[in-house]
């Protein structure tokens, strides 16, 4: 314990909040070059999917779809482990979406397999499935996932309000909750960036996010606690909080390497395989575990820090 390194998280608390407030505007900015995109989930729109074998050209392919809509078309493609199996070639699934109120009729969907089939012969272009949402009750999901967001917080700042009365715990639950909303920023940008599509998983990714980076972050309240137990006043709270923190980064590193790597290795198969839709949900789960290991220790622990020293400074004030 004598020789252990304690380093000063609460003395470089400025540089931690400049590097996040300079990601939070830089991905601001891309918020306003690139936009958000919506999936059909949550804005409404027809998704039809069909299987091809070998290679096409994908703008080739695109110029094809759009031909039969005024609407942007969109697609993605994925390999198909289903069909395509018993030739050489490979077989492959597109998706593509239609987005806006109105569901794509069957002349339309009729007149799309025919320029597929027409314009990539060799292909074999089959109609596979085709569904269609309203905007309405996608407006009304998306708004279901933000409801199951919020009370996933609120339900996390009662947990560590209740289980944190020794160190404040109202504090302690609303810094964390405040380091929670910095992964959740952290990830929206991610999917902007990266011009992936608002869908499930990114409430999906957000849900895992809030669970794990809150795990760090009371792990380390934890030691907190029994830190002030053992030193008392000896220790001003800043120091307490440097050596909690100093006591767990090698555990917190740790178990963020380990998941980093399971991530990542699901990421690369997804990429082999061409899986969009794991794709989507790897790529910001990475980010979103780097981002939830820094805000546990840099944002959610000097942020609490400070809440302390104020409140101090309030009660010595008023004697």
């Amino acid at each position: 314990m004598k020789n252990r390194r304690i380093i000063d998280f609460v003395g470089h608390s400025k540089i931690y909040f400049g590097i996040s407030a300079a990601i939070i505007i830089i991905g601001i900015i891309c918020n306003f070059i690139f936009g958000t995109k919506l999936d059909i989930t949550f804005s409404g729109g027809s998704m039809v999917k069909y299987t091809y074998t070998g290679q096409v050209d994908e703008q080739k392919l695109k110029d094809t779809l759009q031909k039969v809509t005024e609407d942007e078309v969109t697609f993605s493609i994925s390999e198909n482990l289903i069909a395509g199996t018993e030739s050489s070639a490979e077989g492959y699934l597109v998706t593509v979406q239609f987005p806006g109120n109105d569901t794509i009729t069957t002349d339309q969907q009729a007149t799309m397999t025919d320029a597929l089939e027409k314009t990539f012969k060799d292909n074999n272009f089959q109609y596979s499935e085709s569904n269609s949402v309203d905007a309405t009750m996608g407006s009304k999901f998306f708004l279901k996932c933000l409801m199951a967001v919020a009370i996933a917080s609120i339900l996390m700042v009662l947990f560590v309000t209740i289980r944190f009365k020794r160190i404040s715990g109202f504090s302690a639950g609303v810094t964390g909750l405040i380091a929670l909303f910095h992964d959740v920023i952290i990830i929206y940008f991610i999917f902007v960036i990266f011009r992936m599509p608002i869908d499930s998983n990114f409430i999906a990714v957000v849900l895992m996010i809030l669970g794990y980076s809150l795990n760090d972050t009371i792990v380390i309240y934890d030691r907190v606690r029994e830190n002030q137990r053992l030193w008392g006043k000896r220790k001003t709270t800043a120091e307490i909080f440097n050596l909690s923190a100093s006591q767990m980064i090698k555990r917190t590193l740790m178990t963020s390497i380990t998941t980093f790597i399971a991530i990542a290795t699901v990421y690369v198969v997804a990429i082999v395989f061409n899986l969009t839709s794991v794709q989507s949900f790897a790529l910001p789960m990475m980010f979103g575990i780097i981002s939830g290991a820094y805000s546990s220790i840099c944002i959610a622990g000097p942020l609490w820090v400070l809440w302390q020293n104020k409140k101090d400074a309030n009660g010595t004030s008023k004697k």
